[in-house]
């Protein structure tokens, strides 16, 4: 069943009992915590996929430009090849969610079947940081890196490649789901990313997720000292059960 079955049924058993329900955190809530140091993303994958049964890691090639900690709602865009005798007009959908996504959020670009492909270069990543864009998560490639760490806009990518897409994609659609890196993302939910690699939480498994991720941090602070101590990570497991 969805996450979301569960925290209806939790709120609603609160309720019954006369036990008034937390307040579903914030959009700023939600990003201040996927931003602090302590949850990492790992920890927060560990989170995802105990509150909704699913993968929330995207593949292990998805790697950074930019040693960084970014945090923001996705905005998505897909691209698919195109046949070289296809002369027809395609919108610029890649381009026109750049102009557009709000200031703070994560650009999602989809290559689809298009991995070698650089889905951005220096233009691109100029424009994103004069709009005040939080980072960028590429399934597909990157090019330019040089410029882009000088512009110092943070971007994650499966690849670096000199590949230009024009003439070799076309825009299919924007703000939609898509499937990046083998991971769903729909237009809002929260992408946080580091040097490990790259997360999504979805917006309505979020509440969940965040409480996960303070019980993480409790037990794990709690099991430091033991470790310390007796030097042994089972002493600490037979306590607090981490895992």
């Amino acid at each position: 069943m969805p996450a979301s079955f569960f925290t209806a049924f939790a709120t609603l058993a609160l309720l019954v009992l006369g036990v008034p329900a937390l307040a579903a955190p914030t959009h700023d809530e939600v990003l201040a915590a996927l931003r602090d140091p302590v949850n990492s993303t790992g920890n927060i994958a560990d989170a995802v996929e105990e509150a909704t049964g699913a993968r929330g890691w995207m593949s292990a090639d998805m790697k950074p430009i930019i040693d960084t900690k970014i945090a923001g709602r996705a905005a998505t865009a897909l691209m698919r090849p195109v046949l070289r005798n296809d002369s027809r007009g395609y919108q610029n959908h890649l381009l026109e969610i750049l102009d557009q996504a709000e200031p703070g959020s994560i650009l999602v670009y989809v290559m689809q079947d298009g991995l070698e492909i650089a889905a951005m270069g220096n233009l691109m990543a100029t424009t994103a940081k004069v709009r005040g864009i939080e980072g960028v998560v590429i399934d597909g490639a990157v090019r330019d890196i040089t410029e882009i760490r000088q512009i110092g806009l943070p971007v994650w990518s499966r690849r670096v490649s000199p590949a230009t897409s024009v003439g070799r994609m076309v825009s299919v659609d924007k703000q939609i789901p898509v499937q990046c890196a083998g991971v769903l993302v729909r237009p809002g939910d929260y992408i946080v990313a580091d040097a490990d690699g790259a997360v999504v939480v979805p917006e309505q498994a979020a509440p969940q997720v965040l409480e996960l991720l303070r019980q993480y941090a409790d037990k794990e602070t709690r099991m430091i000292p033991i470790i310390r101590e007796t030097g042994s990570m089972l002493k600490a497991l037979e306590r607090y059960n981490r895992y």
